[in-house]
């Protein structure tokens, strides 16, 4: 890296389609380690940090308030000229986005693809922006670090490894880069610009982001022609951290999608009307939308393997089993999920050869051979789950005394009752709270009840 250039990071093979990182203020390059491992296996991929970020000179953007997204947009072309990298792919993550769509409005020679993720056309009060510049500039980053949390994620995810980590991201950032940054973010205002844009563009917004609530997304969504809009449940503004799961599968299908097929807008799209009251205002559907028109539904591609495993992951192990172990991936096991997800779930239980009885059957014999045990709990929930009784998981754990020797049986079987005590226990305390809520609700009226719809 040279002093007028970006720190950045390459990853994925060679000779890959080019696609280009952009992270969100306050953080670095490393926003983006839960997408990685999917990403670099079809791409070479190009992750960056903003000025004064991660290992960016905070002199790549003017100090004196006058740094815009163009002057980013710049640095991203420059960066992309180095690699001899005439056309690339983009994503974006909140002024990360707005690099991106300032590219695609400006530079639509250069772009295959986009995606903005927690983004906006407009960051709110340009004032707003000014007074934080100001404030950054004065006491630096650390004047920002306690409402970060409670903007970038919701249900706790900042106390996670991974969100602690980005919180010292923040702290590590230069004031004077952090500043300018808010500086660009004052003076953006693409929303005129947005009908113009021409690439394929996948628009991701997290349902919980107070920062750049879904009306944002869905503004850009709506005057882009063509575009596909995503909302991420259970995310705040770094829907990519906190979720990276439906992120990551969409981002894959619509690179794959953008690759696959021209781009092809809507008729309608360029006289859909724009909404001048504030986006944060803005009634809103909550319901998830995608552009299906073009989504691969071939079954021999990482990205539909990925996509049916997790499917049938939740379907076997449960969500909160699957939200806790996404929850606890790192950038170290990240590569290890996806395998699973892809491999074990995507590829062998989505199989049409066996049912999923026999495969939980199948299961159980091989973990209770190898003893391994706390697998082995998970699986009987599992079973449980694709139908099998707890008779007849007994009879799995009789056959296997014969196999497998009586030990590893003796083992499973205490294992097993283990498991069903505390499913009795589950469902013994979800009545008692359901029986307790039932009892202690005040009864409302019908004409009360109707008053509280409206």
């Amino acid at each position: 890296m040279t002093n007028n250039q970006p720190h950045h990071d390459l990853s994925g093979p060679p000779t890959a389609p080019p696609l280009i990182l952009g992270p969100s203020i306050g953080t670095s390059l490393a926003v983006w380690e839960p997408q990685l491992p999917a990403l670099t296996r079809t791409h070479r991929v190009l992750r960056w940090d903003l000025p004064g970020h991660g290992g960016s000179p905070a002199a790549l953007l003017p100090s004196d308030g006058s740094a815009t997204i163009g002057d980013l947009a710049a640095l991203v072309l420059r960066l992309a000229d180095e690699q001899g990298w005439e056309r690339f792919a983009y994503a974006g993550v909140s002024i990360g986005g707005a690099v991106g769509l300032h590219l695609a409005a400006h530079h639509p020679e250069r772009l295959t693809s986009l995606a903005v993720v927690c983004s906006s056309a407009r960051f709110g009060d340009p004032a707003a922006w000014r007074e934080r510049a100001a404030l950054v500039r004065a006491e630096g980053t650390e004047a920002m670090v306690a409402s970060r949390p409670g903007t970038w994620f919701s249900h706790g995810f900042a106390h996670t490894p991974v969100g602690a980590a980005l919180i010292e991201d923040l702290r590590a950032t230069d004031r004077a880069g952090y500043a300018a940054c808010c500086d660009a973010l004052a003076a953006y205002d693409i929303t005129a610009d947005l009908e113009r844009i021409a690439v394929p563009t996948l628009v991701v917004a997290g349902r919980d982001d107070p920062a750049t609530p879904p009306a944002h997304a869905r503004r850009i969504a709506d005057a882009v022609p063509g575009a596909s809009l995503l909302e991420v449940a259970g995310a705040a503004h770094l829907a990519g951290v906190e979720r990276p799961e439906p992120v990551t599968a969409a981002l894959l299908a619509h690179l794959t999608d953008s690759t696959a097929q021209p781009h092809q807008p809507h008729d309608d799209a360029t006289a859909r009307p724009q909404n001048d009251t504030p986006h944060e205002d803005a009634p809103h559907d909550t319901t998830p939308h995608t552009d299906t028109t073009h989504t691969d539904t071939t079954p021999h591609t990482d990205t539909t393997r990925h996509a049916a495993g997790m499917a049938v992951r939740r379907d076997v192990l449960g969500n909160a089993h699957v939200d806790r172990a996404v929850a606890r991936t790192t950038p170290f096991t990240a590569r290890f999920q996806d395998f699973i997800t892809r491999y074990a779930w995507g590829e062998i239980w989505t199989g049409d050869g066996l049912d999923r009885r026999t495969r939980s059957c199948i299961t159980l014999t091989a973990l209770i051979a190898h003893g391994h045990d706390a697998e082995l709990a998970m699986h009987i929930r599992a079973a449980l789950a694709n139908g099998l009784t707890r008779e007849e998981i007994g009879e799995v754990l009789l056959q296997s005394a014969i196999y497998c020797g009586v030990p590893a049986a003796n083992s499973a079987f205490a294992t097993a009752q283990r498991v069903f005590d505390e499913i009795d226990t589950e469902h013994v305390t979800t009545r008692a709270t359901t029986t307790s809520t039932a009892t202690t609700t005040p009864k409302v009226d019908t004409a009360s009840r109707s008053d509280t719809k409206k």
